[in-house]
């Protein structure tokens, strides 16, 4: 089902220097390097001395101008601001350096490549399970994928209402995957889960993929469904629709709430 991708070291590189995260620490830097420049040029020539939290300050400016101007996703923009705010407030409050080492290694094994992706993790909600089980076509076996499946709630929830189906949910993210394969065999779900990037995953295998990713993932999993899935199959998204492609279903799982989106392959 996965494929190895290849390729040459040198066509890695300016791949590399694109993923937000990457980006994101260089504006970090860059703005690093100008408050030091600042700071020195203000204590040689006016001898003003700023104080660090004031140089946390301006250093967050420069760091969301800078990720603006590299036209970073919106959220980017509060990131990069408090960051620098931030390091400084957790250097004061002096925690101990294990807890530092255990939330990050904790949102490691919960986020994993979220900042190569930019598909954070997004929980759906029993409303959107049942509207998605109200979708699948009837009268026959359907081959299912919940992509980014998480805890494994869709895939389980599925796999009980449609249990002629093989419903497999596919997670990257080692902490998410590990607790939905432990809960589907200690409820006797009939649900798989696979770890592994669903970009790795050949949609000819499916009759329906269901996703809740990001925006910023929309465009290219519109491409790999139109180059991978079979006629007549479907793609469903919740919240989150392809720009510029008109869905053939479009609902409110909640009254309120986002709306689930369904393509049929022509």
């Amino acid at each position: 089902m996965f494929s190895r991708r290849s390729g040459a070291g040198s066509s890695l590189r300016p791949a590399f220097f694109r993923i937000p995260a990457v980006l994101a620490l260089l504006g970090q830097l860059l703005a690093f390097g100008s408050i030091l420049l600042l700071a020195a040029a203000l204590t040689s020539f006016a001898g003003i001395q700023i104080s660090i939290a004031h140089a946390a300050l301006v250093q967050g400016c420069v760091a969301a101008v800078v990720a603006h101007r590299m036209r970073l996703a919106i959220w980017w923009l509060p990131i990069q601001l408090c960051f620098p705010l931030a390091v400084v407030a957790s250097h004061a409050v002096q925690l101990p350096p294990a807890l530092y080492l255990g939330a990050f290694l904790f949102f490691l094994v919960l986020f994993w490549s979220t900042f190569r992706t930019q598909v954070p993790f997004y929980p759906s909600g029993p409303s959107v399970w049942r509207a998605v089980a109200q979708l699948l076509p009837e009268g026959r076996a359907l081959r299912v994928a919940d992509i980014g499946s998480g805890f494994g709630g869709m895939a389980m929830h599925l796999a009980r209402a449609r249990p002629e189906c093989r419903v497999t949910g596919i997670e990257l993210a080692p902490l998410p995957w590990i607790f939905s394969l432990l809960l589907g065999k200690a409820s006797g779900s009939s649900a798989r889960f696979v770890r592994g990037d669903y970009e790795a995953v050949d949609f000819a295998d499916f009759d329906v993929v269901f996703a809740y990713l990001s925006p910023a993932a929309m465009p290219a999993l519109w491409l790999k469904a139109q180059a991978e899935m079979r006629k007549g199959s479907l793609l469903l998204s919740y919240e989150f629709a392809i720009p510029g492609v008109e869905p053939a279903i479009a609902m409110h799982p909640l009254p309120d709430g986002p709306m689930l989106y369904g393509w049929r392959m022509g």
